[in-house]
């Protein structure tokens, strides 16, 4: 990724199959999303909310705000569509809503620049004559 384009965002379900919505509705992938940043959403303490997330998915999927013809690139999108899901789970739990701003902010920045910093180094280590060598499994 070189920070010219857009990203496209998307929820899992527990089976690690991303729910993602474009100008074509609501997509269901078990595959193509090998190379994304993960942000971590649920705490481990809410077992009983994590037991419902793949129906409460699914549930928020099949709603008419997610139909193709409602698309719109700048103000009804993927990032739209995944910020709705996370605030109607906020709502469930009786918590305020976040801004696309705030979410940005709080969940999305932390993880891109984590990321950035570590393609950054893996890149300049690449082009430098240096050899990156994974570790034995029982090392990691």
């Amino acid at each position: 990724y070189d920070g010219s384009s857009d990203l496209h965002v998307g929820i899992t379900n527990s089976q690690g199959v991303v729910y993602n919505y474009d100008q074509e509705g609501v997509h269901r992938a078990r595959s193509g999303w090998e190379q994304c940043l993960c942000i971590p959403l649920l705490q481990p303490h809410l077992w009983e909310l994590q037991q419902h997330w793949d129906h409460l998915l699914e549930q928020f999927s099949q709603q008419e705000a997610w139909l193709p013809h409602r698309y719109d690139e700048q103000e009804h999108n993927c990032y739209t569509y995944a910020l709705a899901f996370i605030n109607h789970i906020l709502s469930m739990q009786g918590k305020q809503p976040l801004s696309k701003g705030e979410f940005t902010e709080r969940f999305v920045m932390p993880q891109s620049r984590r990321a950035s910093r570590y393609l950054t180094l893996h890149q300049q280590l690449a082009h430098s004559d240096f050899y990156i060598v994974p570790l034995p499994e029982e090392e990691q």
